[in-house]
This record gives structure tokens, sequence and C-alpha cells, in this order.
């Protein structure tokens, strides 16, 4: 019996205990993070003795601001983008949700109605599309720009949420972030964080992963990467659609989902996002896709 798909992807864990099989076992593309990120175990040892004592986010705040050219005042570091997406939200608890989007945004605010303050995922999640550099928005989730254009953000004078648990691909770490347009927005936001919200582990890596990035070489081979998963999945008539993300959507895909699973590959349903029967492919490394592809024998 396969898992039924949750709510944001990620179920490897899951679909491992049903099938008997270690978590590392599963090759996990309902997750879209960074393919090409470097291992963040060797950091994770190495400051494994941050266990211990309580987080300070000062450090891995001011690196961050550093990254993202802005002043420190205007970051609030968070327990994951999704931390970053409440926190807006309780403080600015109407919004503008315009399909197809990431249903976080609808979840978390009060009111959802056409006219208040729209909320807007660039690229756009599912679709992968990058926005107009016209288009506008209120409050934008950059979780997946970096990975899609090889900088860290556009740097609109908007309400901003990121995730460095995408560009690094660290889920279990948990960090993200708000940057608000000015240091008193700022601390609105923050005013409705939990204290030690971000874990002392993460705090203290989080300055030397920002030293390993390297968004324009990621973002290349994320783009080449991406183009030989669109063409390897054609021959199985699935057709894409355009994306400029490190994720592909497939609208027209039933039965994919369980197929692969049973073969210990797990990609993304969309029924949420509004496409049933379609799935969002994260974009594997060659040895992802080298498997992806030998999994997807027999579809159809």
């Amino acid at each position: 019996m396969i898992p039924a798909p949750g709510a944001h992807g990620g179920d490897g864990a899951r679909l491992a205990r049903m099938l008997g099989i270690p978590p590392a076992s599963v090759l996990d593309l309902s997750m879209s993070i960074n393919p090409f990120a470097p291992d963040v175990g060797p950091l994770v040892a190495e400051h494994a003795d941050a266990a211990r004592e309580y987080p300070d986010t000062s450090l891995p705040t001011e690196a961050l601001a550093r990254a993202l050219g802005v002043s420190a005042d205007r970051v609030v570091l968070t327990n994951g983008g999704a931390e970053a997406i409440a926190l807006v939200a309780t403080e600015f608890p109407a919004g503008h949700v315009e399909g197809p989007e990431f249903s976080l945004y609808s979840r978390h605010l009060r009111t959802c109605a056409p006219g208040a303050p729209r909320w807007r995922s660039n690229p756009n999640n599912p679709t992968g599309r990058l926005a107009a550099r016209d288009d506008t928005a209120a409050v934008w989730d950059e979780a997946f720009y970096p990975l899609a254009t090889g900088r860290w953000t556009r740097g609109d004078d908007a309400i901003v949420v990121g995730s460095l648990t995408k560009v690094f691909a660290c889920p279990g770490l948990r960090v993200g972030y708000v940057v608000a347009p000015d240091g008193e927005t700022a601390q609105r936001v923050a005013r409705h964080q939990p204290e030690w919200s971000v874990n002392a582990l993460a705090c203290a890596i989080v300055p030397q992963l920002l030293d390993l990035a390297d968004l324009p070489r990621w973002a290349g081979a994320i783009g080449r990467a991406r183009a030989d998963l669109v063409a390897a999945l054609a021959a199985f008539d699935l057709e894409a659609d355009p994306s400029d993300s490190n994720f592909v959507l497939f609208r027209a895909a039933r039965g994919l989902r369980d197929h692969l699973a049973q073969r210990g590959v797990l990609v993304r349903d969309t029924a949420n996002f509004g496409f049933v029967g379609g799935v969002r492919i994260a974009v594997p490394d060659p040895d992802g896709l080298e498997r992806l592809l030998k999994a997807l024998e027999g579809y159809r």
C-alpha cells in the first residue's frame, strides 16, 4: 500500500517504512531541493556540540544579511520557510492568493480575498515559472529564486520570505528567513516568533554554509539537468510545462506517482494545487535521473 500524498511532499520516510527499506534508499523527488548542494553532514558533525547550547541567531543573521545585500536589522532568521510564512501571515493576516500557489499562504492567512495584499511565489510553485520583472506583490516567496536565477533575491521593496533548506538541501535543519522593507517591519514580524525558534546547530553552521554557496554554478547545472529530465520523460509521453526552476510540472501523469513509489521513487502529487492526475518532479542529479528512468520502465 503506497502512502497517500502528504500536504507538501517529503514523504520519503513514510514510503520507506511501507516498503521495508532504509529511508536513504528512497529517491525523494517530491522534495524540491538543490540536487548539487554540498553535503551538510561534515558541518553538522563539526558543530554537534552546539546541541548543548541555547541558540544565538546574531552571527547567522549578520552572515545572511551580507549575502542578501541588506542590513541585518531587516532580516529575521526562522525555523524554516514555513515559519517565515506563518510569522508574516500573523502580522499581516489579510491577503490575496491567486492559484495555482503554494497552499501554506492560504492556510496561515486569516482572510483571503481579492483586493487584499497579494502573496506570490517566485518562481511559482508548482509551475516553476519566474515572475515578469514588472510583476508586483506585497509578499514574495523566494524559496526557489536562488536556484532558478543564480542570485539570492530580486530585491523588491516588499516583504520576502526564503528558505536555506531548499538552497542547501537540508530540510532537517529548518532554516528560513524573512527580509522586511525596513527594520521596524522586521521587528513587528519577529515579535510573533517563539524564543529560541531556530535551533543552535542550524545557527552554528549557517555562516559556513553561506560561504559554500555557488549560486550561478548551481543554477546553470540545474538548468541543464532540467532539460535532461524533460527530454527523458518525453520518451514516456510525459509532457512538461515550461519551468525556470529546480522542479517541473507534468499535468497529465495519471498513475505515475504510484508506479514510481512502488519502486522506491517519490514524486509530488499536485491535487492540492488544483491539478488532479499531475505530478511535480524535482530536478535530480545525473544519478537520480538514471534511477528515475529505471523506475519508469513499464509505465503506460
